[in-house]
């Protein structure tokens, strides 16, 4: 596998799909939520294992414009200390070094938007209404910081960037997010354990946090501890993940309702990946799954037709999507379905069809056994001008960097803003919120291994899974409250995590067909990150402010 290369690569843009996994399955049933007799036992004067974090915030104001509102807003720039599950309960016996090489914890960075009172009624130390909604937002990695959401989608400044190729390098233009979400909600900016200005620490740290469910019960544990120190538990409570962000939301809200007893008006999810088994970088890898490459042919179909590669090129994208849809889960499941069985007529037929919706040619197509991949994808698609496509957004392109290569050595769309969203946050950071002036900024931590063991909720102990699958855990929670609406965006051009794919996930849900009608759909002319096309943006802010304002009783 591209591992390590590619880890580092994609975390910077929140997604890692190339892994080495095994997942266990246990119990984790809402019973489980009951105090168990062993913490029940602890004695009281026994001490609490040492910290090494302490938690901190730094205050400061300011104002952004939205839609032509006004909005002064109070900011409050720092951090709060998380622990594993489990980390208080001290053994009678404590290990002989536990002074020295005390148990792990995190100190998770966090920005919080409160838009400031018109009266006196506030929140304890936040400033904001409490009948307001406040929204929980981080980008995925696994371990990337909030940059990205923060400075491209939903913080009231945002760093201009080019459309669809290399943005110049410094200076870069900051400006009035006239598509802040502040409008529709109080706003908190969460970084992962270890990234950006987020620590671990402690004996076993890493295996402590980085993994599907210690992350989640890290992020958890934050969002309870919020509500507690802002004065927030009655406000309506909202989830925003982008990329792996979704993954997390899906494991993260079923703790919340089934562990913490919290219920969440609504999980709006960006870029979605809930099945690992789905996804579409080294799919041959597992023969006989032949679903992610059905799943990603209509975002194939649409890098083709944005850089005019069809032979029949169509003058509308809506159309040509509905179309591949249909054959994709139809005429070309049925002849990957036969394997070695398909005659060789067949398999022409199928090359010539997928040529006319993809504009590889038809021999290529024949070679890669009718199934191609991602990364084949972005090398091969412009390869006649040793031009790669972009992957988290097929609307980028850049120089291929080996021409002989099979698959894409880089994404460039990665290349095109990375450096924009980085170097930005740091100076508004450091300059209006008034933080991190001595501390260096992580945009991803440094995750040499990612646990993908999860406990699927209900699932028999000792059962292990290949790839990650949360699906079961979003379930639990939307039936667990019925009440929870969830709200699916993507774009059209991503292949990272292709639009299709996140409706097939939703449609195989294991709950009662009522509650589908909690599930929305919007889908922009965008890739990964929808925002970093500004026509995309401003349609997402508005059905985004319009899924808070309906599900959240209208209060703003």
């Amino acid at each position: 596998m591209r591992c390590s290369t590619y880890l580092r690569l994609v975390a910077i843009v929140l997604l890692v799909f190339s892994w080495q996994a095994s997942r266990a399955y246990a119990d984790d049933s809402p019973e489980s939520t009951k105090p168990d007799s062993k913490s029940n036992s602890k004695k009281s004067d026994e001490p609490p294992p040492p910290k090494h974090f302490k938690a901190g915030q730094q205050a400061s104001k300011g104002s952004v414009t939205v839609g032509g509102q006004h909005i002064d807003y109070d900011a409050i720039a720092g951090t709060l200390v998380v622990h594993p599950k489990g980390w208080d309960d001290v053994p009678q016996n404590s290990p002989p070094d536990e002074d020295k090489n005390p148990r792990p914890e995190a100190s998770m960075f966090y920005v919080a938007y409160f838009k400031s009172p018109s009266d006196k009624q506030s929140a304890a130390n936040g400033g904001a209404a409490v009948e307001r909604p406040i929204t929980f937002i981080f980008n995925g990695g696994p371990g990337s910081a909030s940059v990205w959401l923060h400075m491209g989608a939903w913080g009231p400044r945002r760093v201009v960037t080019a459309d669809d190729t290399h943005t110049p390098a410094a200076p870069y233009a900051i400006i009035n997010n006239n598509y802040c979400l502040l409008d529709a909600s109080d706003l908190v900016f969460i970084d992962a354990p270890g990234a950006g200005f987020s620590r671990i620490a402690g004996k076993d740290r890493e295996t402590a946090f980085y993994g599907v469910d210690p992350d989640a019960q890290a992020f958890a544990n934050f969002i309870v501890e919020f509500l507690s120190k802002y004065g927030r538990w009655n406000s309506p409570k909202y989830i925003f993940g982008e990329s792996y962000g979704t993954t997390r939301s899906a494991v993260l809200i079923s703790v919340l309702e089934t562990e913490k007893l919290v219920d969440f008006n609504g999980v709006i999810l960006l870029s979605q990946i809930l099945n690992f088994d789905n996804n579409s970088d080294q799919p041959e890898l597992n023969p006989g799954m032949d679903l992610p490459y059905q799943l990603t042919l209509p975002t194939l179909a649409a890098a083709a037709w944005y850089h005019h590669k069809l032979p029949d090129q169509r003058a509308e994208l809506a159309p040509l999507l509905q179309e591949v849809e249909e054959y994709a889960m139809n005429d070309y499941a049925l002849a990957l379905g036969k394997g070695a069985a398909l005659s060789a007529e067949e398999r022409a037929t199928v090359a010539t069809k997928l040529h006319s919706y993809i504009g590889l040619p038809v021999d290529y197509i024949l070679k890669a056994n009718l199934r191609v991949n991602g990364p084949m994808f972005e090398k091969t698609l412009q390869q006649n001008t040793d031009t790669t496509t972009g992957r988290l957004d097929a609307r980028f392109s850049g120089p291929t960097i080996d021409p002989l290569s099979k698959e894409a050595d880089y994404d460039p769309m990665v290349a095109a803003f990375g450096s924009a969203y980085v170097s930005a946050f740091n100076g508004y950071v450091r300059t209006q919120l008034k933080y991190g002036a001595d501390q260096e900024f992580y945009p991803f931590a440094d995750i040499k291994a990612w646990d993908l063991k999860h406990k699927v909720p209900g699932g028999p102990p000792g059962q292990q899974q290949d790839f990650a699958n949360v699906l079961p855990d979003l379930a639990l929670a939307m039936k667990y409250n019925p009440a929870l609406h969830v709200m699916l965006n993507g774009g059209y051009f991503d292949i990272a995590t292709p639009f299709y794919e996140g409706i097939y996930e939703m449609q195989h849900l294991t709950i009662p067909p009522e509650l589908q009608k909690n599930i929305e759909y919007a889908y922009y002319n965008s890739g990964h990150m929808v925002y970093a096309h500004e026509d995309a943006l401003k349609d997402m802010h508005a059905k985004v402010f319009d899924f808070i304002r309906r599900t959240s009783g209208g209060t703003h």
